[in-house]
């Protein structure tokens, strides 16, 4: 067998069994103009259904594959439970669209919204300093997901997690009752200074603002587990109130370090506060930063590079496996932590 069969053989299991899973997954795009809240919210939804076809892949470009979904699909009929989730600064819905797909297929009704500021087709400098509106866009796509059958299907209340990438790591946090603290963050800044992290804050770190909206309770108590994958401003979280965190918690880390956001430092300092019981901490020796992402095409590092130097590290992976395998193992590990901590009835 050729080295290029060989090679090609992993991406097309991946290929044909997400082909396969197409017919069971719906998926819709909105835009939420008419909800209470200060800004609009660009949307996307996965859903169980019994639509069988076409599918289309859903997010793919010439850098990135996408997952086939059926397109406005009618969703099932009976309640299934609810995964909200939140990409990084500077991304979009995309690029947890193959978790998405894993969990629609799965039986979860998932939303992702974009946030406005922190998104690959917004980046206005004053929303993005808004990050306390980060798990509040979250509550407000719950809130009109759970009311609206038609959107995605019907929501069982009971069971609603949330998932998040690096930033959307936090925003997951502080939605469950992590609670931020300014003068903490910049003392935090101060002791181990990181552009990629500190510059995220609202404030500078060396002019810390107690008053902030960062420091307010965002928790929305409907939300009753949460998923942080290789999260970023952890430290700012306070200790006292990632000990008292009220929901189960899996936290996942990157073990190859791509230079400035060192697990240890990070989801580390989740795994260390939050209460031993209720949360599990699992570090991937070969996971980077970006390895939660979307599968890269072949020459997809190159095709960014060209456009964007510096950028194509989000097409990198440590170690030996490849992004499918990495992804399989982060599928499992939320698979079963969703079952056990918002189980089906």
């Amino acid at each position: 067998m050729s080295r290029l069969v060989v090679a090609l053989v992993p991406l097309l299991v991946v290929v044909f069994a997400t082909l396969a899973q197409a017919a069971t997954i719906g998926f819709r795009e909105t835009e939420l103009t008419d909800i209470a809240g200060p800004r609009s919210l660009q949307v996307s939804l996965w859903y169980p259904t019994d639509d069988t076809g076409p599918a289309v892949p859903i997010g793919e470009n010439r850098v990135f594959y996408g997952v086939p979904a059926v397109r406005n699909a009618k969703p099932a009929n009976d309640a299934r439970p609810l995964v909200a989730l939140s990409h990084g600064n500077g991304g979009s819905w995309r690029n947890l669209a193959w978790l998405a797909g894993v969990l629609a297929e799965k039986g979860y009704i998932v939303v992702a919204p974009n946030h406005p500021g922190t998104t690959t087709l917004n980046k206005d400098a004053a929303e993005a300093a808004k990050l306390w509106e980060r798990p509040r866009d979250l509550s407000r796509v719950i809130d009109v997901v759970t009311k609206d059958e038609n959107l995605a299907g019907k929501v069982d209340p009971t069971r609603i997690a949330a998932i998040g990438h690096s930033l959307g790591g936090w925003t997951a946090t502080a939605l469950a009752g992590g609670r931020f603290n300014t003068p903490r963050f910049a003392r935090e800044c101060r002791a181990h200074p990181n552009p990629r992290i500190c510059r995220l804050s609202s404030t500078r770190a060396d002019e810390p603002s107690p008053s902030s909206k960062l420091n307010d309770d965002l928790r929305d108590t409907r939300v009753g587990a949460i998923v942080s994958l290789d999260l970023g401003l952890a430290r700012g979280f306070t200790p006292e109130s990632l000990a008292a965190f009220p929901v189960p918690a899996l936290i996942i880390g990157a073990g190859t370090d791509i230079g400035d956001l060192p697990a240890k430092l990070e989801s580390g300092f989740l795994a260390e506060h939050m209460p031993a019981s209720t949360t599990r901490y699992v570090e991937i020796p070969d996971a980077m930063h970006f390895s939660f992402m979307q599968l890269c095409k072949p020459g997809a590092a190159a095709l960014i590079e060209a456009d964007s130097p510096g950028d194509g590290i989000v097409c990198r992976d440590g170690g030996t496996r490849g992004r499918a395998a990495i992804h399989q193992e982060v599928a499992d590990l939320i698979v079963a932590f969703l079952e056990k901590s918002i189980p089906p009835k």
